[in-house]
């Protein structure tokens, strides 16, 4: 595959530190990409700059939450100010926040819609004045778009299907769906593309067995990550790979839906799932 597929481009990947996003970002440099990485902790984020520059890549942190209203003014003008542009956004951040629908709290609900949905919302926006506002000057221009944009937003299979335990973390997946729908209708006359891109079982902190213990802490609440191992067990059952995918073949379907070879893909949800629900 050409290694120059991402050339002079600008790459924005929320929750980029970790997982998912962390391959992600390490490709789109290996592709020749600017990367921007930006993480809500500020050591994953430093040290996976310093792994791109050191392998010889292009790489910038802003670390930060991006529910933080004030954050995407953040992430998108430093973006702008040190790279000049901004070419691809993928809205990757999230994390998931268990609970069967009756025991619910407003809390945990709406947790989930403010950094699945709400966030890319407000990325999105602040993203218009570097991407849709500049291509439109383009086809002023010249007729057409000069550069390859995109928006890439993270879904799931649980938007796309439903889950048990994780109604707010559904709809909140169902939503950015739709989200991803919208924007390709309203920016697609400017030459940029919005899809989304739905993962099934990956093997992340998010999906590891939950008594290894892992947890997140958002604001005073400790939230325990993972899944229990007897679920865990099942996961597959019904996959034809039969096994959860890597963070890095995960990442290969955000880099795939990026790049200049899906030009004429818009509005589409893309299913990463080894096969598991056709």
């Amino acid at each position: 595959m050409n290694k120059n597929l991402f050339e002079d481009q600008v790459i924005v990947v929320t929750g980029g530190g970790r997982g998912i996003g962390a391959a992600a970002c390490k490709l789109f440099a290996e592709f020749g990409g600017k990367v921007v990485v930006s993480d809500r902790d500020e050591e994953p984020t430093a040290a996976l700059v310093d792994e791109i520059k050191d392998s010889g890549g292009d790489a910038i942190g802003i670390a930060g939450d991006v529910t933080d209203p004030a954050f995407p003014a953040k992430l998108i003008g430093g973006t702008v100010e040190h790279f000049g542009k901004i070419n691809i956004l993928v809205n990757n951040a999230g994390y998931t926040w268990d609970g069967m629908m009756h025991k619910m709290t407003d809390e945990q609900w709406y947790a989930m819609i403010d950094v699945h949905t709400t966030a890319p919302f407000r990325l999105i926006r602040e993203c218009a004045p570097y991407m849709r506002e500049k291509a439109k000057a383009e086809i002023a221009e010249h007729g057409a778009p000069q550069e390859n944009r995109a928006i890439i937003n993270i879904s799931s299979t649980s938007g796309l299907h439903g889950n048990v335990g994780q109604i707010n973390y559904a709809c909140g997946k169902a939503g950015i769906v739709g989200m991803t729908k919208t924007v390709a209708k309203e920016w697609g006359g400017f030459g940029i593309r919005c899809n989304a891109v739905a993962f099934g079982f990956i093997e992340t902190r998010l999906t590891n067995a939950k008594e290894e213990g892992a947890s997140l802490k958002v604001g005073d609440k400790e939230i325990a990550l993972g899944i229990p191992e007897g679920m865990r067990s099942r996961a597959t059952t019904g996959n034809p790979l039969g096994r959860p995918g890597s963070p890095e073949e995960g990442a290969s379907g955000i880099i795939m839906m990026a790049s200049p070879l899906a030009s004429y893909v818009n509005g589409h949800c893309l299913e990463v799932t080894g096969g598991s629900g056709i």
